[in-house]
């Protein structure tokens, strides 16, 4: 409020001290100009009326109110001042606009992608969700984590919905459902990927926008299950970009023997059905991203290397070894992603870190 008054004044007595034939009046636009960008449009509007009042003031005082000039500049003035508190207006809307839409995306995904716990059973989280989406702080990619309801174990799931942003919120909710009611109730792996199959396949068409979207829509998926105890954990991939698996300071793609299509492409017959074991002991870490993380391109078109980024970086935790991957994926893109990423690292603790109920 100081500064456009103390402009107001000083543009004032200086154009009284001028010469006649120096005209500094129309400077005084600057104050509700400025008072736009900084303030709401009721001050914008006061400051305005008090510019154009000091305006007709000079006017007076210099004895040629009654002028064309004079005349021409007040009318300038005045609807420069109104068009100040008219886009000052305009753009207060839409900021309240923009900051109910961050707050339903953030309640969104609060409800819809509820963060891992940073520890379940014997595994440390660390999780990271980009948003290709300037309103929205989730879009098509998903996952979740929960324990299995009949063993000693951990399931996880990562998926991605084709397409992106808000469109492909309610194509992700069906996995998401899916799953966390499946993890409880699926005895297998394998009966788990099938109960979200069924579930996108079901269910795609009323929550998909087919209406602008009339293709194809399906969600790629990666499930996995950790047991408790012992190394032998198990997945299942449904079209989706293979996990990292890091141990003793060296990477390696963990490629599916046995891929199976995306969920929502078709129910295969269950002898086509099998998981892929493999070896995850304490202290191996489990990287688990979408193509959103491997497809962001560089300005010169170059694809994101992250296996070779991940076995670069210096052996640490879950945390910081997203965090090393979060900043060197912003900066190899140069810019804000123009898809949306999801990225899960999972470290495998000793079993002693397990927490165990208590007993009486």
């Amino acid at each position: 409020m100081a500064i456009p008054l103390v402009l107001i004044v000083a543009i004032t007595v200086v154009d009284l001290f001028t010469p006649p034939d120096v005209y500094l009046g129309p400077l005084l636009v600057i104050a509700p100009a400025l008072t736009a960008s900084l303030s709401g449009p009721r001050l914008t509007a006061l400051v305005g009326t008090l510019a154009v009042t000091a305006l007709v003031l000079i006017a007076v005082l210099e004895g040629g109110l009654t002028t064309a000039n004079r005349m021409a500049q007040i009318l300038a003035l005045l609807v420069l001042s109104a068009l100040s508190v008219f886009l000052r207006y305009v753009t207060e809307r839409r900021e309240r606009a923009l900051s109910r839409a961050r707050s339903v995306a953030a309640t969104t995904q609060r409800v819809l992608l509820r963060p891992p716990p940073r520890r379940i059973g014997p595994l440390r989280v660390a999780w990271l969700y980009l948003s290709a989406e300037d309103e929205t702080e989730i879009g098509g990619d998903l996952f979740a984590v929960g324990r299995a309801g009949h063993a000693a174990a951990t399931r996880v799931v990562i998926g991605d919905v084709r397409g992106h942003g808000l469109a492909a919120i309610g194509e992700a909710s069906l996995v998401l459902s899916a799953f966390r009611e499946g993890t409880h109730r699926c005895a297998s792996l394998l009966e788990l990927v099938a109960a979200l199959d069924d579930s996108v396949s079901r269910n795609v068409e009323d929550v998909a926008d087919t209406k602008h979207d009339p293709g194809e829509h399906f969600t790629t998926c990666l499930a996995l299950e950790i047991p408790d105890e012992g190394p032998g954990a198990e997945m299942v991939n449904c079209g989706h970009p293979p996990p990292l698996m890091v141990t003793d300071q060296q990477v390696m793609v963990l490629h599916a023997r046995r891929p199976l299509p995306p969920l929502g492409m078709g129910e295969l017959p269950i002898e086509a059905r099998r998981t892929d074991p493999f070896a995850f002991q304490a202290g191996d870490m489990l990287v688990l991203y979408t193509d959103g993380v491997i497809e962001a391109r560089s300005p010169a078109r170059a694809f994101y290397p992250l296996a070779e980024r991940v076995a670069s970086f210096p052996a640490a935790g879950p945390d910081d070894l997203l965090d090393r991957i979060h900043h060197d994926l912003l900066a190899h893109i140069g810019g804000p992603p123009t898809d949306d990423a999801a990225i899960l690292v999972i470290e495998h603790t000793p079993s002693h870190h397990l927490l165990r109920p208590r007993t009486h």
